[in-house]
């Protein structure tokens, strides 16, 4: 296992620890050592993505820098009752709402990631 590091950041100057365990994830996915804190990374990533992108959150990871969802309306193919979805539905697949989409099963994630509710 190897030793916590201090590195010093390229841009903003302030010291910040790389821990063992932080080596350890990055070396079991063939990244480098940072060269950024984490404040100056994320603020990199901002600035790269656009500051606004769909799932970005700010720094304080409360959720405040969040993009607003785009949502659809749609009529429920289960219950007929009036449905807002993240998504443009299409004629091909039917369309639930929370309740029925619920009650069929969906948002289980128990199956195992990677397969598709859809």
């Amino acid at each position: 296992m190897s030793a916590d590091t201090v590195i010093t950041c390229r841009d903003c100057g302030q010291t910040f620890t790389f821990t063992s365990g932080e080596q350890d994830f990055y070396a079991s996915r063939g990244f480098s050592e940072p060269g950024r804190c984490a404040d100056c990374r994320a603020a990199r990533k901002s600035q790269r993505d656009g500051g606004s992108s769909y799932g970005s959150y700010d720094s304080s990871y409360g959720g405040a820098g969040r993009a607003q969802r785009e949502m659809f309306s749609a009529t429920c193919s289960a219950c007929g009752q009036e449905a807002q979805v993240p998504f443009q539905p299409s004629s091909d697949k039917p369309v639930y709402c929370s309740s029925c989409f619920q009650q069929r099963g969906g948002g289980n994630r128990s199956g195992g990631y990677g397969r598709s509710r859809y």
